[in-house]
């Protein structure tokens, strides 16, 4: 069937395909990364956020394909993870951004869209990097302007969309060498490509196995009553201003479940947050409208109302924003100046950085990284006017610098890639000093500190002219790939000959939890030993995975 159009109800079900499908394929995804350390996560953390979006789209029922995005895009943003994660939420926001004021989706404002999505995703990158998801969706946008207009149809729209990825795709291992001597195209990309297939799946009619849990929602809620949860709402995010709910107590003998159908759907035209439950003795109403009589008026087609209740709105959200606004000015005269958090992994990690006061530790680092709404909450959760965030990964900076959008506080993200560098940041704060003094001084700090890491190979690869193979010891130096062997100690030895120089002062080692004490202790004897003009200290670090973090400072 050639479709010329859609609404926001299919709009819907494509992206809950495209989640869907590509949480099938995560782990394909995850393969993909170039280096094969066992923290491989673009497919990971891609899913965890489009199926952040899909939650926030599912919490009510939007008819506007504009609606539907608006929800994509922020439940995506709330939810990222990882850089792929964040640009992923990019990608949504300027698609959002393009579908904004529409009901439905015709060829020429899908190829609109996705030119914002590109456009968006550059723009908060710093140093757009091509042969990565940024280039796959930039010429998809390039190709659908140029020969999007010849298409009559969004199922042949989203095949010139699916064959320009694809072939973008196959070529990102020519823009990025390191891709080329993995053997592998770039993750990113890959990933939504898997997203864009699953919304053509949609579209055709093709099934894509979905388990999102509304069937489960969805029949808990059936027998009892509908919690309607607007409490968050503001004037301003109000188009449906009067909660209306209804019970059709005695309807018509000869009523047919066609006719509650039929409601459901005339309901759906003049209102939003539809629920129409129904076992054809009673039906239990409840819609958002500006029109209650109306919705109250179709009812009355079915039978008797009872039990009607309606409130407005608009005044509910005025009294909440005067108490929201009395309790933050409250809040304000309290706060303190200062707040700090940090991103970190492992138990004696997270012990040092409680020793250096930081208010707030997130969970994250080389194995798990934390959603732009979970930084976010912990910025709010350190009662304070300005706060730093140190990221400690370079996975996490993007979404470190896209919380601030979610807090009204005054956020500066330092650029920690690791935990030293996060501890060497800390060590340079003082209370006593200016917010730009302090932004100096702990960057000028962390950025003095020269991180090595050691962990394990998880699959056979190519990088950087280097034969790769499972289960070699790899150590990296500030992220990057500087010695291989067989043997933990002797790697760790030969790491810090090429860290080590004349001006190091101080060398020092995190051991994880697959690490013993004794083994550390010997690591430290040996490199005390080998550098008797350096300090060197031994710290539990407890990370999961990285058999050492060794800090040269």
């Amino acid at each position: 069937m050639a479709i010329k159009k859609i609404d926001g109800m299919m709009l819907k079900e494509m992206f809950s395909s495209g989640a869907a499908l590509l949480t099938q394929n995560r782990e394909s995804v995850d393969a993909l990364n170039v280096f094969p350390v066992p923290d491989g996560d673009t497919g990971s953390n891609m899913s965890q956020t489009i199926t952040a979006a899909i939650k926030e789209m599912n919490m009510k029922r939007y008819t506007a394909a504009a609606d539907v995005a608006d929800a994509v895009a922020r439940g995506a943003l709330k939810g990222a993870r990882g850089n792929s994660g964040v640009i992923l939420s990019q990608i949504l926001r300027g698609i959002a951004r393009g579908l904004a004021g529409h009901e439905d989706v015709d060829c020429a404002l899908w190829v609109q869209a996705i030119r914002q999505g590109a456009n968006t995703a550059y723009k908060a990158v710093m140093k757009p990097k091509e042969g990565t998801i940024l280039t796959v969706i930039r010429v998809i946008a390039e190709d659908l302007e140029r020969g999007g207009g010849k298409c009559e149809t969004l199922e042949e729209l989203f095949k010139l969309l699916l064959t320009s990825g694809d072939a973008i795709l196959k070529k990102t291992p020519e823009m990025l060498p390191v891709l080329k001597q993995a053997g592998v195209v770039d993750s990113g990309g890959m990933g939504l490509m898997v997203i864009f297939r699953g919304m053509y799946a949609a579209l055709t009619g093709e099934t894509v196995e979905i388990d999102d849990g509304s069937s489960a929602n969805a029949a808990q809620s059936m027998p009892g009553e509908y919690v309607d949860d607007h409490g968050d709402l503001r004037v301003e995010d109000i188009t449906f201003g009067y909660c209306t709910e209804f019970i059709v107590s005695h309807p018509r003998p000869d009523m047919k479940e066609s006719e509650v159908v039929r409601l459901r759907k005339r309901l759906e035209k003049i209102g939003d947050c539809v629920l129409v439950i129904s076992d054809l003795s009673v039906v239990k109403v409840h819609v958002h409208t500006n029109d209650p009589g109306k919705a109250m008026q179709y009812a009355l087609e079915l039978g008797e109302l009872d039990a009607i209740k309606v409130d407005n709105m608009f005044e509910e959200a005025r009294e909440r924003e005067a108490k929201r606004q009395a309790a933050a000015e409250a809040e304000a005269a309290k706060l303190k100046e200062y707040g700090i958090v940090a991103v970190a992994l492992g138990e004696g990690i997270n012990s040092i950085f409680r020793d250096l006061m930081v208010d707030q530790i997130v969970d994250g680092g080389q194995t798990m990284n934390p959603s732009i709404q979970d930084l976010a909450q912990a910025v709010e959760a350190t009662h304070a006017k300005n706060v730093f965030i140190l990221p400690n990964n370079t996975n996490i900076i993007l979404a470190a610098q896209q919380a601030s959008e979610l807090t009204e506080k005054n956020v500066v993200v330092l650029p920690t890639k690791s935990v030293p560098m996060g501890i060497s940041a800390m060590l340079a704060f003082s209370t006593d000093m200016s917010v730009e003094e302090n932004t100096a001084a702990m960057t000028e700090a962390a950025e003095n500190v020269h991180t090595a890491s050691i962990t394990y190979a998880v699959r056979d690869t190519t990088y950087e002219d280097r034969e790769i193979h499972q289960g070699d010891i790899m150590g990296m130096i500030d992220n990057r790939l500087s010695v291989l062997g067989n043997e933990i100690h002797q790697v760790c030895m030969d790491i810090a000959g090429k860290m080590v120089g004349e001006d190091t002062d101080l060398i020092t080692i995190y051991y994880g939890s697959d690490v013993s004490e004794e083994d550390a202790q010997k690591l430290c004897d040996a490199l005390a030993e080998e550098y008797d003009d350096c300090d060197v200290e031994l710290q539990y670090g407890g990370q999961p995975l990285y058999y050492y973090l060794i800090a040269v400072e």
